[in-house]
């Protein structure tokens, strides 16, 4: 019975030792094996945070933006969020001034604003104007834009693209239009 046992025992190392050197071929190179001991479960914490300082330096950093080559579609989500957060300090700003200012000292009522821009050069008022209209333009056609990608239309890669230069030049023509009024 010993011998019976120390047989089959024999005979299932043999298969383990072949079965790992079958499937030694198989294994990708560049993957590592490692043997996991209970040596050193119990440290210090000291020791716990250098071990994981060394494993951080070792980590592989994040990709960053700099890397993407640029392309219409982020320069047009990017503006979208710069342009409504503008717009919404742009009335705040006002709102606040409205507020604030009488409250100070200031004269700062319609009147006031009406007497102090007709009393601009024709030019300053056609570049306020344009700074002005340009993002609150833009804001509106591209959110037009989103509305209709809820639809589910131009959601491809060509309908996007196409959708993205409809409002550049809507934005260009509906800006210029609200600063020569």
């Amino acid at each position: 019975m010993f011998a019976t046992r120390a047989v089959t025992s024999i005979v299932a190392q043999n298969a383990a030792r072949s079965a790992l050197v079958k499937n030694a071929a198989a294994v990708p190179n560049g993957v590592r094996s490692f043997r996991a001991t209970h040596a050193n479960l119990e440290q210090s914490p000291d020791a716990e945070s250098e071990i994981l300082r060394q494993q951080r330096l070792v980590r592989p950093k994040s990709p960053h933006l700099t890397i993407y080559q640029p392309q219409l579609t982020w320069y047009l989500s990017g503006a979208h969020r710069f342009t409504g957060v503008g717009i919404g300090a742009g009335f705040y700003l006002g709102a606040l001034s409205y507020l604030a200012l009488p409250a100070m000292g200031y004269n700062f009522d319609s009147a006031a604003v009406i007497s102090s821009v007709a009393a601009m050069p024709a030019a300053a008022k056609v570049g306020l104007k344009a700074t002005i209209a340009f993002p609150f333009v833009f804001h509106c056609i591209n959110g037009i834009r989103h509305l209709v990608w809820d639809t589910g239309r131009f959601l491809s890669l060509k309908g996007v693209y196409q959708t993205g230069y409809a409002v550049l030049g809507a934005t260009t023509v509906g800006s210029l239009y609200l600063a020569s009024l």
